[in-house]
């Protein structure tokens, strides 16, 4: 009795141990393939900002999904659909003076599955007419050309100087 013991113990204790290895392997990969995620999400917004300060609106909305169910709720309420957005911004947006020099920073990522993430962050656009800024929150879906915006709600601030 004493000797089957043991070996209950041994084999439970042996158990434990293979599943606590593969629980940290799975871990580990998950960390790897969040922080490719992550990379590829900040290399859209980064490509974004690139277009914003060439005044290039078109090449901005590349980082949004090109669907009649994207949205965007603002100041100016919910933009919906693809179309929709780009007017919003085009409207909002009209020269390269009104758009100034956008810079993104405070970036923080939440994935909420293997293809859905929520990226909350600050904006600033740096203009001769006056600043302006604030925050957003991203809720983002991987598809098979990438990671693209599926919703964006921002809010702004005029700065004080």
């Amino acid at each position: 009795m004493h000797t089957f013991r043991r070996r209950t113990l041994f084999a439970g204790a042996l158990a434990a141990g293979i599943f606590i290895l593969f629980y940290a392997q799975a871990l580990a990969r998950a960390a790897e393939e969040r922080g490719a995620d992550r990379a590829a999400i900040t290399a859209v917004l980064t490509a974004q900002q690139s277009a914003w300060n060439r005044a290039d609106v078109d090449a901005f909305l590349t980082g949004y999904w090109r669907s009649p169910e994207l949205t965007f709720s603002g100041s100016s309420g919910v933009a919906r659909g693809w179309d929709g957005v780009l007017a919003r911004y085009k409207k909002n947006y009209p020269d390269r003076a009104a758009m100034g020099q956008l810079d993104f920073s405070n970036l923080e990522f939440r994935f909420l599955g293997p293809d859905a993430a929520l990226v909350l962050g600050h904006w600033h656009l740096k203009r001769e007419k006056g600043d302006v800024g604030a925050v957003f929150t991203l809720v983002w879906q991987r598809f098979p050309d990438g990671w693209k915006i599926i919703h964006d709600h921002t809010s702004a601030v005029t700065e004080q100087k």
